[in-house]
């Protein structure tokens, strides 16, 4: 261990709960983790797939189209635009300056999307491993990080409340990282609570049971919102809050930890803290799957993005919003077979052959493949294909991914530091994706088609940089 890395990680293991293979003790944990992290998991597959999108179009379409114009249907504009593009329609005089409309508010829609999206991942991207650090050596009759999941719960349920009454882009910007930040706090501290408790030969199948629960949370979000947006509009972020505050604050009561008073640990400096953030990546293996991660999640993140936008503004015939919203989560929904198949086989799989890399880079190559359907052929079959596809890559991603960094941890004992900084790395990945697709979508002129080849490199070359792991199969 390095001087640094003893100066960040405590001095002594905190005294843990250290679960044995096949116990009802485990099956708790599992089951309350499952339940915490698929709360979370429905928060980010019903805000960001559904609400926000939707928040941040309503917000520019005043913006655009006001007065007279505040009752244009998108739908019949967009699909006049589609017809003038193929010769099979002429615009009047009028109609024209609506397609000018709708192209300046494609780009600013995506724009405003992107910087709502990628602020506040930069902020929570930053903190992370400092709430890792923090987890690592908090003393309390909870255990390490109970308090941090409990806290991060209370205040993301208090920060969605704010939301639907958030009126500019700016508003919804800083509420908006204030909750990922809250969210953080809980996410962290909880998923260093597998390397805490569980024991090394059963890490792959609980990531596999918790990937399946996390993947299951994201669809229920979104089909939860995208009904409810139908009903009582941006009213649904409520019952989102009330599912986070339950879910964190279940794992916290029934999946308890051993009391973390006795830990010694040292204290922390600034000096440390900063340098903390590279220790982990001085390890060549941990570096190289760190880099990979980054890279994965930056061309999903392009990819994904505007996966509402594309509904109404990119397939043809083009959706309208509340059929957009409505269809968001179906596409979700096509692609659960596959992932859970993908999440289930692969963790058990892995664990048992005691290989990760296989696993991470065949999922990336899946994922790149199945990005040129929709671009070579722009509908609504071609998307469900797509996502059906990415679902398989990304169900043995997710699992398998978790158990190589568990694997490659250069430190043990400052679990919470190094695994948040790979939340840094997906952090980084999704807040990166979509400053990097707005601006595509802004020089291609409103056209959503161009992300699909960027992604495609993007996620192919993850596949590359994960080869350069050595130390691990």
């Amino acid at each position: 261990m390095t001087d640094a890395s003893a100066e960040t990680a405590p001095k002594t293991v905190s005294n843990a709960v250290q679960y044995q293979s096949k116990t009802p003790a485990l099956r708790r944990y599992v089951t309350f983790y499952s339940i915490a992290m698929m709360g979370i998991a429905l928060l980010w597959g019903s805000l960001l797939a559904i609400l926000i999108p939707l928040h941040v179009q309503t917000i520019e379409f005043a913006n655009f189209f006001t007065g007279a114009d505040a009752g244009v249907d998108l739908q019949a504009l967009t699909t006049l635009q589609a017809q003038v593009d193929a010769g099979t329609a002429t615009a009047t005089a009028d109609q024209t300056r609506l397609l000018g409309l709708l192209s300046a508010f494609n780009a600013a829609r995506a724009t405003s999307l992107s910087i709502v999206t990628s602020a506040g991942v930069l902020l929570a991207m930053l903190l992370s491993p400092i709430i890792g650090m923090l987890s690592d050596r908090t003393r309390s009759r909870f255990g390490r990080r109970a308090p941090w999941v409990a806290a991060g719960g209370i205040a993301g349920a208090a920060l969605i409340c704010f939301l639907p009454v958030s009126p500019s882009i700016a508003v919804v910007v800083v509420v908006w990282s204030l909750l990922q930040v809250a969210v953080g706090v809980a996410q962290g501290p909880l998923t260093a609570t597998v390397a805490d408790r569980v024991p090394e030969e059963r890490i792959g199948g609980v990531s596999a049971i918790t990937g399946l629960a996390s993947y299951f949370g994201a669809i229920v979000g979104s089909i939860i919102a995208g009904s409810l947006f139908a009903i009582i509009g941006l009213g649904a972020y409520y019952p989102i809050a009330i599912v986070l505050l339950l879910s964190t604050l279940a794992f916290v009561l029934f999946a308890r930890d051993n009391s973390s008073r006795g830990m010694v640990t040292k204290k922390l400096r600034f000096g440390t803290v900063v340098k903390s953030y590279g220790i982990a990546l001085k390890d060549r293996d941990y570096r190289w799957a760190w880099i990979s991660k980054v890279i994965l999640y930056l061309g999903y993140g392009i990819s994904s993005v505007y996966s509402l936008y594309m509904l109404q503004s990119y397939i043809s015939p083009a959706l309208s919003a509340t059929e957009a919203a409505q269809t968001a989560p179906l596409l979700l929904f096509a692609a659960l077979p596959g992932t859970l198949i993908a999440m289930a086989v692969s963790g058990r799989w892995s664990d048992k052959i005691r290989r990760r890399k296989p696993f991470v880079i065949a999922a990336s190559l899946i994922m790149a493949v199945s990005f040129l359907v929709p671009f070579f052929w722009p509908t609504l079959t071609a998307l469900f294909i797509q996502v059906i596809v990415t679902g398989i890559g990304y169900g043995v991603f997710v699992v398998v991914d978790q158990a190589l960094f568990i694997d490659v941890l250069p430190d043990k004992e400052a679990a919470g530091r190094d695994l948040g900084l790979s939340a840094l790395g997906q952090n980084l990945g999704n807040a990166l994706g979509p400053i990097i697709a707005g601006a595509v979508v802004a020089i291609f002129a409103g056209a959503y088609g161009p992300v699909w080849p960027v992604g495609f490199v993007l996620v192919a070359l993850s596949a590359l940089a994960v080869m350069r792991v050595k130390g691990v199969r």
